[in-house]
């Protein structure tokens, strides 16, 4: 029996059977995965396996082991190491970037990577004449938009070319927006390319069923060390109790952000529960545009109408710490530790909305099901309803799936809702507050910043920051930005998580990373 047609079998025949016995003791014995075949139980479908296509770590998680980029970071750290590049020459201005590329590389197609396909990979990113710049969109793109030229010096050299010094380059080169896909496969894909994606990586692309498995294989051309397991089937599971029962029965040999009362069940033998520290923000996005929450003294309301404390502890049972501002504490030298959380002030919050005249406002709250970093997003969403009513505002939920929740709200709030969930997790200081705070991150101008806050001096300071070659200088800049947006409260600053995943015992050599990916390649399932 071939790979494919195992693993659609067995995926049917396991979801089937976790229909009808939810939880159920003898499903283990009768749903054991195969050697060498990996099942990941996801948290939501992904939206496109086009890496410049897609923002949401749940795609991620995939693409890491399809693709690879210039560089990646160091296992366990964030720090930037050689990948397809194998090294790197900066300029003393620190405006061009000269890499040496990796040779004897090839797509998984069959093509060569060289710089020529570097040339490409950004060239369809950022210039909008070039002819497969219709295959994006290209969220993400501001990543790389102090490049202005990338040129392919010979076959394994390539240079880019900066507006102006860009401190984040090399840690965004490592991110998922800046993995290299095959000319040759998005020539032949055209705009439907993320159902067919080529990459360099440990595991090529087999199929993705939709609403059922991503499957990918070990890639047996690869250049560096294979992989540990001959394939891995990426599930999407996006109601938590369901993934729990699946991963208890053994439907599936790995579970990612397992839910915080779920944490327990995993604690005898046969399981392995891993923790990672790492950069991530769980917050509300308040419309300053219009509505309430347009006043800055509603927004400062909510912050101290909200228990983040009992949020942390009772819906997340102390999985995470209450956050105190837009950065997460992760990024220890940018952090500001001046700032303490919004204090739990109900009394506040009233007497704030009494000054604003917004007694009894009625809000529309967008909640999702599940999601990249959501933790428990639908029991956290009835909790901040309960505490906002407590302060006299009439609040009404609206929950969505995760790609409608998406939808709905990158491209903004403005006419549709007051407030939405959302989480980031991200690979530097400048990236959430330049993609989600800038005045011109509006999502009329392509950025995230669903909320429509806009202070010039914020501006300012992101701006100077990610130009800044000085770290010292950097983390001064980032600790006043902090200081000025707790004061404005764009967002109600809920929770910084430490993330986790659930492995069975037949599962060896896994460990998470504090970039939230998901490197599967060293991974041996037995």
């Amino acid at each position: 029996m071939t790979l494919l047609s195992w693993t659609r079998r067995t995926v049917l025949a396991m979801g089937a059977a976790l229909a009808l016995s939810p939880l159920a003791a003898p499903l283990a014995a009768s749903a054991q995965t195969p050697e060498g075949v990996l099942i990941v139980g996801q948290v939501a479908e992904p939206k496109s396996l086009d890496p410049a296509a897609v923002t949401a770590v749940n795609d991620f998680r995939i693409l890491v082991n399809l693709y690879e980029g210039l560089t990646r970071y160091k296992p366990g750290t964030l720090e930037v190491a050689p990948g397809l590049a194998t090294s790197w020459v900066v300029s003393e201005d620190g405006t061009e970037y000269t890499f040496k590329l990796r040779e004897g590389v090839t797509f998984h197609d069959g093509t060569p990577f060289n710089a020529e396909a570097v040339k490409f990979n950004f060239d369809r990113m950022l210039k909008e004449d070039h002819s497969f710049h219709n295959t994006g969109p290209f969220p993400l793109a501001f990543f790389f938009s102090s490049v202005t030229e990338t040129t392919a010096v010979d076959d394994l050299t390539v240079k880019f070319t900066l507006s102006a010094p860009y401190a984040p380059f090399l840690s965004n080169l490592a991110y998922p927006t800046g993995l290299i896909v095959s000319p040759a496969a998005v020539e032949a894909g055209g705009a439907d390319y993320g159902r067919s994606p080529v990459g360099t990586g440990p595991f090529k692309f087999v199929e993705w069923r939709a609403n059922e498995a991503v499957v990918v294989e070990r890639y047996e051309d690869y250049w560096g060390e294979k992989a540990g397991t001959q394939a891995v089937v990426f599930r999407p599971i996006e109601d938590a109790n369901t993934r729990t029962a699946e991963m208890i029965a053994g439907g599936i040999d790995m579970m990612v952000e397992v839910p915080p009362t779920s944490l327990s069940q995993f604690s005898g033998d046969g399981f392995t529960v891993a923790e990672q520290a790492g950069p991530h923000v769980w917050f509300l996005i308040l419309n300053a545009k219009e509505g309430p929450f347009a006043d800055k003294r509603v927004r400062q309301a909510a912050n101290y109408a909200i228990n983040k404390e009992a949020l942390v502890n009772d819906v997340l049972e102390g999985t995470a710490e209450v956050a105190a501002g837009p950065t997460p504490p992760a990024f220890a030298w940018a952090y500001n530790s001046d700032l303490e959380p919004y204090p739990y002030d109900p009394e506040k919050a009233k007497a704030l909305l009494a000054e604003a005249g917004a007694e009894g406002a009625s809000l529309t709250f967008y909640v999702t099901e599940g999601g990249s970093g959501m933790l428990d997003p639908v029991a956290m969403g009835t909790a901040i309803q309960a505490d906002l009513a407590a302060v006299g505002l009439d609040v009404k939920i609206e929950t969505y799936e995760w790609n409608t929740f998406l939808g709905n709200v990158n491209p903004g709030l403005e006419g549709k809702a007051d407030m939405a969930e959302m989480a980031w997790m991200t690979n530097d200081p400048d990236t959430l507050p330049y993609l989600a705070l800038r005045t011109d991150a509006w999502p009329d101008k392509g950025g995230f910043n669903s909320g429509y806050y806009s202070n010039a001096e914020v501006d300012a300071l992101l701006e100077e920051a990610r130009t800044a070659v000085d770290q010292g200088k950097r983390a001064e800049l980032y600790k006043k930005m902090q200081a000025i947006v707790q004061e404005d409260a764009p967002w109600v600053f809920v929770a910084n998580w430490k993330q986790n995943a659930v492995t069975s015992n037949r599962v060896e050599g896994f460990e998470l990373e504090p970039s939230f990916l998901l490197s599967l390649q060293n991974v041996v399932k037995k």
